[in-house]
């Protein structure tokens, strides 16, 4: 006997219960009829979304939620499908659940057991564990559910395999970060050799705010071989045929290629602004152009997530802009094939200069008559996007919001920062990335130093430790929670370590106000990273400042 499962790795949209439904019920019925399949496996949280935050207060929403199960049920006669929702249990208890429809009925219920609560997830805020195994047929195949985190700790699985099951199926709702595709295949396949079971695994794919869902869903033998594994970042319905003897067997079929460094965090950077504007209504997006490496990298994502003809880019020259910066800028707009303008920040400058000249009367120069042009560039930027709908992207990368170097309500200004979690290196190797792809970013704007152009021949560097030391300082002290001695004693300058730890420290406030952006690293601003903004506890602790 052979039994066929679809892996259905769809990307939905957070709150729209109603789309949600209509894909599930389409792709269901795509299945039955043209795939042949005996089941369906969605992603967690499915008939939401995940994560649907705090619309799990509302009561109205669960409601919505739990009639939108029997509405499916109903739909999808003649095939199993099995999918994830929020399930509204006993004395006022909310469950992160998993139904299994079958011709018109449900067939089981699972309660998930064990409920993430650690950097970007906060069931338990939300959530009840559930304590029991679940186990259902498939065409007579037993086969016991499991969703996501249950996976990942030891225990659920094999209490699954305890009770009779032959096949795990688990759906999930998994985010990208770099390498996590090679950790979750890690994970399911320990368990999969501790229980000697197979293993569907079915993930969520799109944007989601800061959070990308990869998709990667894949199918793992009892062996802990993969014998099938979806594109990363794309929809895709998967079918797997299961060969059923003593033992079950899925037969080997297509595998997408494994996560790969810097492509991967292109093309989640490119789901994440094509999301962004789409799920959120904006009419494309529109991004100031400097000449320098984030916006030309900021570009060349919208272009390719959007398309040129939604994407515009405005140059926005002062008196310290250099004429290269202006060559290069342009040589980009065109290359990408964008519409621009250029709109000197000059007048507007003078005007606030002098408009403030009494007041700045007696004082020296400083960060103040920068900041200045950088909002005068803001003021532009918003103008330019509340008139036309466009979403203005910012340009700023995680080491610039690390150390502050930035600019409230200046280059900060905007609605979205698609580089918000890369790090400056790692701009530099998806900017080389890109070139490969199709040359659309000059090389001098690749090997020149890094600059704001604020003040005259002014470099990063000036400000800042080197990028080469400077990133992986911050790895070290914002991803992986080291100390200043621990940074120290791997070999870094301690001087370098207590500029950039006390830049850090005290910028909290800036991040705070800056726009969302698209996690990547294992530890992001905002989701991950929740830090006071009032604190008097110093990274710097421990050791001597100077």
């Amino acid at each position: 006997m052979k039994l066929k499962i679809a892996l259905a790795q769809v990307n939905l949209v957070v709150g729209d219960i109603h789309g949600n439904v209509h894909k599930i019920i389409t792709t269901s019925v795509h299945a039955r009829d043209e795939l042949k399949a005996d089941a369906i496996v969605f992603s967690e949280l499915s008939i939401t979304a995940y994560p649907p935050e705090d619309l799990l207060f509302r009561a109205e929403f669960i409601q919505q939620a739990a009639r939108s199960v029997q509405t499916i049920a109903t739909e999808t006669v003649g095939i199993q499908v099995i999918l994830g929702f929020p399930e509204q249990g006993e004395q006022g208890k909310l469950y992160n659940s998993a139904a299994v429809l079958h011709e018109g009925e449900i067939q089981a219920i699972y309660r998930k057991n064990v409920l993430p609560n650690y950097g970007v997830f906060d069931e338990k805020r939300y959530f009840t564990e559930g304590c029991e195994s679940c186990i259902f047929e498939i065409k007579g195949i037993a086969a016991g559910l499991t969703i996501c985190e249950d996976i990942w700790a030891p225990g659920t699985v094999e209490r699954t395999r305890q009770a009779g099951a032959q096949l795990i199926v688990n759906l999930n709702a998994s985010p990208f970060q770099a390498d996590k595709m090679y950790e979750r295949e890690r994970v399911v396949r320990k368990r999969v050799k501790t229980a000697e079971i197979p293993v569907v695994y079915v993930n969520q794919v799109g944007g989601q705010d800061e959070l990308i869902f990869d998709g990667a869903s894949f199918v793992m033998n009892s062996q802990g071989e993969v014998v099938f594994r979806a594109a990363e970042f794309s929809e895709q319905i998967g079918l797997v045929e299961f060969i059923c003897g003593d033992t079950l067997q899925p037969v080997m079929t297509s595998c997408a290629p494994h996560y790969s460094k810097v492509s991967s965090e292109y093309q989640a950077l490119v789901l994440g602004v094509r999301d962004y504007v789409s799920k959120n209504g904006f009419q494309g997006a529109v991004l100031g152009l400097s000449g320098g490496i984030d916006s030309a990298l900021t570009l060349a994502i919208a272009v390719d997530a959007l398309g040129k003809d939604k994407v515009e880019a405005v140059l926005m020259p002062s008196r310290y802009t250099q004429n290269m910066s202006n060559e290069d800028a342009l040589k980009e707009a065109i290359a990408l094939g964008v519409k621009y303008y250029t709109i000197p920040i000059e007048p507007a400058v003078i005007a606030f200069n002098d408009m403030l000249a009494e007041i700045f009367s007696g004082t020296s120069k400083d960060a103040t008559e920068e900041n200045i042009q950088a909002r005068c560039r803001g003021v532009v930027m918003m103008a330019i996007s509340n008139k036309q709908g466009k979403l203005l992207l910012t340009t700023g990368n995680k080491s610039e919001m690390s150390v502050g170097y930035a600019t409230l309500y200046g280059d900060m200004a905007g609605g979205f920062a698609p580089i918000k979690d890369v790090p400056k290196l790692l701009v530099y190797e998806l900017s080389r990335y890109r070139n490969t792809i199709g040359k659309v970013i000059p090389e001098r704007v690749i090997t020149r130093p890094p600059s704001a152009e604020l003040a005259p021949d002014q470099v990063d560097e000036d400000s800042l430790p080197a990028y080469a030391n400077l990133d992986p300082i911050l790895e070290l002290y914002i991803e992986q929670d080291k100390s200043a001695t621990e940074i120290i004693a791997a070999g870094f300058a301690r001087d370098d370590v207590v500029r950039a730890i006390s830049l850090v420290d005290r910028n909290e406030y800036k991040r705070r106000q800056s726009p969302p952006g698209i996690r990547i690293t294992s530890r992001a601003f905002g989701r991950d990273r929740r830090y006071p903004i009032t604190s008097r506890f110093s990274g710097l602790n421990g050791i001597h400042k100077f």
